[in-house]
């Protein structure tokens, strides 16, 4: 993702199970309780979702029955998440939830990324315990309520584990929490207004391992939080209503933001990502295909340690990445003899390894990303791309035959993803 996910931050609600389906024997029965006491708890969720779908309709660049499809597919995901989120989370009890995946996209989420968080705040002191798995980076940053950077002195808000010790079988100890008089090692401070810790796990090969992560709060370690209130539990819905049109607003507006004042079908040159990783860069577009055209993209094969392409939708989120090949990363990509890399976006079939569906989309969003960089991504380091008739591709290609692959190929392509991205959700 190139922005963060939504700060469940500020608001009032608990990490408790919402369990109001639940009645224990000495709970009062309907008959004794004021009928009104629980009128129009969920009132403020489902009129937001209401607001949403009217959104969702009236979206200027949902051109066809297949853009409103997966808007509204998308809206469901999004509820899902804010309720998961909202009833998973917990200030003083907190622990890893998964902040975006393939059912509750968001935030032009990475197919090569597995994302959590945790909240926080300032002032407290949290322990994260955990095991390195094989994976190609593992980050962590330190959010505000408004979704930045908390701008600590030192660059401790934003890092990845090679600034932290890690044992020989791959375990570590890390400590969040206020300023110390000295430094030490393995501590890192919440900077004022901290609300998040998010931690990214980024693959390169999807057959690599994941690793393990925890947090517990010093202070509250060992007890139990309250339970909920029915107060407590209207405050939630409430707090999910507005979460969800804040989250829908926001990445209706990204793309215009970051992405569609650029012109149609080119990238820009590498730059730091805005609000990431201080070791992380980004080349960014839009494209507009007609269904006769490909676009070529060619860029080098990076020494970084994470090189990544994808495209999005409009809606700003990852297309299907476990079905179809809608993105590569190095370990992925068939590089040429010439060290280049050269991908074909097209809507049909070109019959070459690097192709990148749009899957019926004609328009959509091209991101780049390097991470665990030593030193910047110079602009002759970043992508270049060219529209062309599909049917000139092998005049295009200057190694045209090493790129192709028959139907049995592509298959094999598809299923190793399928097969890999299973495992990696269960592993």
């Amino acid at each position: 993702m190139t922005a963060t996910p939504p700060n469940l931050s500020g608001t009032e609600l608990s990490g408790t199970e919402l369990s109001g389906t639940e009645l224990s024997g000495t709970e009062p029965q309907a008959a004794d309780r004021d009928s009104d006491v629980g009128e129009g708890v969920t009132r403020p969720l489902t009129e937001a979702i209401a607001e949403a779908e009217r959104l969702i309709a009236a979206a200027d660049f949902a051109e066809t029955e297949q853009d409103l499809a997966e808007g509204f597919d998308y809206l469901a995901g999004s509820i899902a998440a804010i309720i998961q989120l909202g009833r998973a989370r917990s200030i003083s009890h907190p622990s890893f939830v998964t902040s975006t995946g393939p059912a509750t996209k968001m935030g032009l989420d990475n197919p090569d990324t597995l994302y959590y968080h945790a909240d926080v705040e300032a002032g407290a002191t949290y322990r994260v315990r955990g095991k390195r798995g094989t994976t190609a980076d593992l980050s962590f940053q330190v959010l505000r309520g408004d979704y930045t950077a908390t701008n600590v002195p030192g660059g401790d808000d934003a890092f990845d584990d090679r600034r932290i010790t890690i044992g020989a079988d791959g375990s570590f100890e890390i400590t969040f929490g206020p300023a110390l008089d000295e430094p030490r090692a393995d501590y890192f401070v919440l900077g004022e207004g901290a609300s998040m810790l998010a931690v990214r796990e980024v693959y390169s090969d999807w057959n690599a391992h994941k690793g393990e992560i925890a947090i517990e709060r010093v202070d509250t370690v060992g007890s139990a939080p309250p339970e909920p209130t029915l107060e407590r539990v209207r405050r939630r819905y409430a707090t999910a209503g507005k979460m969800l049109l804040g989250r829908i607003n926001t990445w209706f507006n990204f793309p215009t933001w970051f992405y569609l004042d650029e012109p149609v079908n080119t990238f820009t040159a590498p730059r730091l990502t805005p609000g990431g990783l201080s070791t992380q860069y980004s080349a960014v577009g839009h494209y507009r295909l007609a269904d006769n055209e490909a676009m070529v993209i060619t860029v080098p094969k990076s020494d970084a340690p994470y090189q990544g392409f994808q495209l999005g939708s409009m809606w700003y989120i990852s297309l299907d990445y476990i079905n179809h090949q809608t993105s590569l990363n190095t370990a992925q990509a068939q590089a040429d003899p010439d060290g280049m890399i050269r991908m074909v976006v097209s809507a049909r079939n070109p019959g070459v390894a690097n192709w990148i569906e749009t899957t019926g989309r004609r328009q959509g969003i091209l991101q780049f990303r390097w991470q665990r960089v030593d030193t910047p991504i110079a602009a002759d380091q970043g992508p270049t791309a060219q529209v062309i008739d599909l049917d000139d591709l092998p005049t295009h290609l200057p190694y045209a035959a090493h790129n192709r692959i028959d139907e049995t190929g592509w298959a094999q392509r598809i299923a190793a993803r399928q097969r890999s991205f299973a495992d990696r959700m269960l592993g």
